[in-house]
């Protein structure tokens, strides 16, 4: 036995794995694509054109050329190989189906590796064809694997129409019952120079309730697994690590705030939403946040700011009685002590006085006024329950979604055991189910803890909004026990 079935064998409750991957095998994908869009953007999307694929552009130029286009390292060595069994396993569904049991796991979501970047295609028809394809060829592998195995289904979001339109395909057509997302859409600015990051939450280009209410309809719940390496910071041309490290967690905290601050939570609030492969501390982090901004810069308590609200005359006076050589000769001048008063920025004022009329609008003064919030604790309660995050087994911050005694309110995150089989940083699939467990034999969760990380958050998470999302497969009895 390996150490994860034994792991297994001693537990009361099934391990749901809510993330494990494969990794497409591309003939039979370049087939399915050729039926949806042809062989020649087949063949260009397979067989690495430096159009359509980082990795054969990166390639494709000579290290100088590489520092002068600042060309981002992409990921390379990225599976497995020297172990050989595993990188099949990846591949092959029947095989990954058979050797569950090793890995100590009863059931497994299984999400894409080409795929996370297929949702992020510039190109409109080889977005939809590659979606549309992939789509089509997990409903067709998987399906005899049923009782184990799902796939998740890539929905395109570049548009509200587009996604509900491969929802009503994947979902109404292909039967799938699970989702990926993207965590934003890099678009053009309007200017022409550069892009900027629609989260689909906040001040997006488009209106993306109706495509949560087309989730609700469908009773799917959106997951989001998007790259952030080559955005930002991580443009190294050389060192594919200081890239990746962090990446999957700033996407998914990018949109996990602008679902928040923006108000689907409010709006949805049967809605539930996953952040994948960026474990749990950034979003520990940004609850604290979310908490501590709401307690200074609530729509009260932004009065506190409020240029209006200073005393000038006491200013005045205390810079006479303490000021000495450095206001000396200074205080008179009444342009000076509009910048003293209010710094560089002091043209936000709308005319000469040394006050002068702010121009904020007061419609738009209460940054928490989309999600309604009128005391903190409803933070708790619009961002707990309404958000999973994928954590790996190896990661020893995972302990920090139970600590109760340092989140806000008392608040545990819904962690979430997440594998990764299939990519270069699970060397042995027999491992993952063993390394979560030593957050256990650490003593640094409880035991109660890793069954809410691995069984009952999993349930909550997939049967919230489709409570039949486990019928027929092998753990159905044991989630009708309605995990605590």
């Amino acid at each position: 036995m390996s150490r994860s079935e034994e792991i297994r064998a001693r537990l009361d409750h099934p391990l749901i794995d809510s993330d494990g991957h494969t990794v497409e095998f591309l003939p039979a994908f370049r087939d399915y694509l050729k039926n949806v869009v042809g062989a020649e953007m087949a063949d260009r999307y397979c067989f690495g054109d430096p159009k359509s694929s980082p990795v054969a552009r990166w390639y494709s130029l000579s290290p100088a050329e590489r520092e002068t286009r600042r060309i981002t390292r992409p990921a390379w060595w990225a599976v497995p190989t020297k172990n050989t069994l595993d990188r099949a396993t990846a591949a092959l569904p029947k095989l990954l189906y058979k050797r569950l049991d090793e890995f100590g796991l009863d059931f497994s979501i299984v999400y894409p590796t080409y795929g996370i970047g297929m949702v992020h295609i510039a190109d409109d028809e080889m977005r939809r064809a590659t979606c549309r394809a992939l789509n089509t060829m997990h409903a067709d592998i998987f399906r005899e694997y049923a009782d184990r195995l799902t796939p998740v289904a890539v929905i395109p979001a570049h548009t509200p129409a587009e996604a509900k339109e491969e929802l009503d395909y994947a979902i109404g057509q292909l039967g799938l019952k699970a989702i990926l997302m993207p965590s934003y859409v890099l678009r053009p600015r309007a200017d022409g120079k550069g892009h900027w990051y629609d989260t689909l939450c906040l001040n997006s280009a488009y209106d993306y309730d109706s495509v949560w209410a087309k989730c609700l309809e469908w009773k799917v719940t959106p997951t989001f697994h998007s790259p952030s390496s080559g955005l930002g910071s991580r443009t190294s041309t050389t060192n594919f690590t200081y890239n990746h490290i962090g990446h999957f967690a700033a996407s998914g905290e990018a949109l996990c705030k602008a679902a928040f601050m923006g108000g689907v939570t409010r709006r949805f609030p049967e809605l539930r939403m996953a952040f994948l492969e960026g474990g749990v501390g950034w979003a520990c982090n940004l609850y604290c946040d979310l908490v501590g901004h709401w307690k200074k810069r609530n729509r009260t308590g932004i009065e506190n700011y409020d240029p209006k609200n200073l005393d000038q005359s006491l200013y005045m006076e205390l810079h006479r009685r303490y000021g000495g050589r450095l206001v000396e000769g200074r205080l008179e001048d009444k342009r000076s002590m509009q910048l003293a008063m209010f710094g560089r920025d002091f043209t936000m004022f709308g005319d000469d006085s040394i006050l002068g009329a702010a121009r904020e609008d007061p419609e738009t003064l209460d940054d928490f006024a989309r999600c309604g919030i009128q005391r903190p604790e409803e933070i708790c309660e619009l961002f707990v329950p309404k958000f999973g995050f994928g954590c790996e087994a190896d990661d020893p911050v995972n302990a920090w979604a139970f600590d109760a005694g340092r989140n806000p309110y008392g608040a545990k995150l819904n962690a979430i055991f997440s594998s990764d089989i299939g990519h270069w940083d699970v060397v042995d699939m027999g491992d993952v189910a063993a390394e979560a467990y030593e957050l256990v034999e650490d003593g640094l969760i409880t035991e109660g803890d890793f069954r809410d990380f691995v069984f009952a958050n999993p349930v909550k998470m997939w049967t919230h909004m489709n409570p039949e999302f486990f019928k027929g497969t092998v753990i159905e009895s044991s989630v009708e026990l309605k995990p605590a």
